[in-house]
């Protein structure tokens, strides 16, 4: 006989779960203490239950290069479910796997609005792929492994499962379940062959690749294709680590204000290759460039989960297939002889890259410290396949738009635009790859979402860099308040802490850089550090976005507001 607290463990290490991340709380105190006993577990202690939530979600992401597997977090019941939704709600747009476990009030005192109760199925169900209640320890296997399964299929996503006190405390001579296992769709010869036709009339074609799956090999695989039909790549948001971006065939991001010619390149291109991604609304520019339901440009649409294929775009050539079953068919298809020496697509491509080369060299920005040079020099500097994160912000724009992406896998931002990502991912990551160099960037908003997770970093001795972009603002608000609402500034000025001593007040290392020219010698100095290291950058307002300043905002914002006052003749 195992306690249901013993029986949940037993079938998390069965499904190969390494880690589970919380902040622990007595309704789950029999599962801690099954913990207690299964080695094959990490541990993870945080300081709030939502960084919790985000680096279980970070974890999965990070899996995706190998074999795909759910994140996993405990918390507690009422506060602790209210806390961790910001990270079910990251995972549910970035279609994420992840297993949120929720510890709950004795389940004889259900549904008397006892302390902390909270009705898991209708509060948690809107951010997640299914929540479930398990009343009876005997089907504890049975709801692990739907969820995992649930979690997995088709379009990745969160489950929530509640359970409470008393039914982890009972026990139960269930057998266990084996390991979820689903099968992995991929193309077929049909699907193939459409595609070459499709090709083959194309004029103006374009690639986009985004998502969860992309392997050093799917990688290679889709460059390769790329340069053998001379197409130009465009990365989904926050996907830039899809394709090596040094290649020639990478002409930038559809993210958050497009790389160079992207967005012309969209709404202009008679045929879109979709793989892996859902094409998010950040991605199709709003859903303008590629308008649902029936896109202008003809459509072939990857991707695992046969629903996306539908909704909100429905695409001329549907493949249901995971990125990396795909990108192993790719070998089989070459230009076709009929294109002879008469296609465009190598101008249009070259085109495109140039643009995308010239986008990069930002105009220097005001200040002492340049954003812009601090995320150059990180590029150059770190190995190819350190792990760069980053939260919400406009600092984001920097990093987006000024380092170098070289392999998959190194890129973990949040799709959602969460704040606050930043941290637990990089956490996240560090615990996952220890011999990976990890960076996280973070706003000085942005980090305060979760700044207490420095002691987690701590208390696991893990050597990340934080890059704090200090620069005193709500940035992205403000930003447009100088636009919309200019001489109407309100809630977006932040007092801060002295950033680099509140790290060392935690055990890290920390330090206030306050010119470019002292960047080399102190990021030389965090890479050498065993300690978590908080970089402050002393950034000027005024830098508010790549190439853009506050005042140059205001001057636009105020000349527009003028020609709407002068009355016509």
């Amino acid at each position: 006989m195992r306690t249901g607290g013993q029986i949940l463990v037993d079938q998390l290490a069965l499904n190969g779960v390494p880690r589970v991340f919380m902040v622990p709380g007595e309704s789950f105190i029999a599962a801690l203490d099954a913990l207690h006993d299964c080695p094959a577990i990490d541990v993870v202690v945080c300081r709030h239950e939502g960084a919790a939530a985000m680096m279980a979600e970070a974890t999965a992401r990070l899996s995706a290069t190998a074999t795909l597997k759910p994140g996993v977090a405990f918390v507690t019941r009422g506060p602790g479910l209210a806390n961790a939704m910001s990270g079910l709600h990251v995972a549910m747009q970035a279609a994420t796997p992840m297993l949120l476990l929720v510890g709950l009030p004795p389940l004889r005192h259900e549904g008397r609005g006892g302390f902390q109760e909270v009705a898991i199925e209708p509060l948690a169900g809107s951010f997640a792929k299914w929540a479930g209640v398990v009343r009876d320890a005997a089907r504890l296997p049975e709801f692990v492994s739907r969820a995992m399964v649930t979690a997995l299929a088709g379009r990745p996503g969160p489950v929530v499962l509640g359970l409470p006190e008393d039914v982890l405390a009972a026990s139960s001579d269930v057998r266990d379940a084996t390991a979820a296992s689903l099968a992995a769709p991929g193309p077929t010869w049909s699907d193939m062959m459409r595609l070459a036709d499709a090709l083959d009339r194309a004029e103006w074609p374009l690639l986009i690749a985004g998502g969860l799956g992309w392997t050093t090999t799917a990688s290679r695989e889709l460059t390769q294709f790329a340069e053998r039909f001379d197409l130009p790549v465009v990365a989904s948001f926050r996907s830039q680590d899809v394709i090596d971006n040094r290649s020639p065939h990478y002409v930038g991001h559809a993210g958050i204000a497009m790389a160079g010619k992207v967005a012309t390149a969209l709404a202009n291109a008679d045929l879109v290759i979709a793989v892996g991604t859902h094409l998010d609304e950040i991605t199709s520019g709003r859903y303008a460039l590629i308008t649902p339901p029936r896109p202008r440009q003809r459509l072939v649409h990857v991707h695992p989960a046969s629903e996306v294929l539908g909704a909100p775009y429905q695409a001329d050539i549907p493949i249901v297939s995971t990125v990396a079953a795909f990108a192993a068919r790719l070998d089989d298809l070459a230009p076709s002889v009929r294109r002879g020496s008469t296609r465009t697509w190598s101008t249009l491509r070259r085109d495109l890259r140039q643009s995308f080369e010239t986008w990069q060299q930002v105009e220097p920005s005001p200040g002492s410290v340049r954003l812009e040079n601090v995320v150059r020099h990180l590029s150059e500097v770190l190995p190819p396949d350190a792990i760069v994160t980053n939260g919400a912000g406009n600092y984001a724009a920097f990093v987006h738009r000024c380092f170098t992406w070289k392999e998959p896998g190194t890129q973990l931002a949040p799709m959602s635009g969460s704040m606050g990502y930043g941290l637990p991912g990089a956490i996240a990551a560090k615990l996952a790859h220890p011999n990976r160099e990890v960076v996280c960037f973070a706003g000085d908003g942005c980090l305060q979402m979760t700044l207490q997770e420095l002691a987690t970093a701590v208390q696991y001795a893990l050597p990340i860099i934080v890059i704090v972009a200090n620069n005193g603002l709500y940035g992205t608000i403000r930003a447009e308040q100088e636009k919309r609402y200019p001489g109407r500034v309100i809630a977006t000025s932040l007092v801060n802490p002295d950033f680099a001593a509140l790290a060392r007040s935690y055990g890290a290392d920390g330090e206030k850089v306050r010119s470019d020219a002292e960047l080399a010698g102190l990021f030389a100095r965090a890479r050498a550090s065993r300690r978590p290291f908080v970089l402050d950058l002393a950034l000027d307002p005024e830098a508010i976005a790549p190439g853009v300043t506050l005042q140059g905002l205001r001057q636009t914002a105020e000349t527009g507001h003028k020609i709407r006052q002068v009355k016509p003749d």
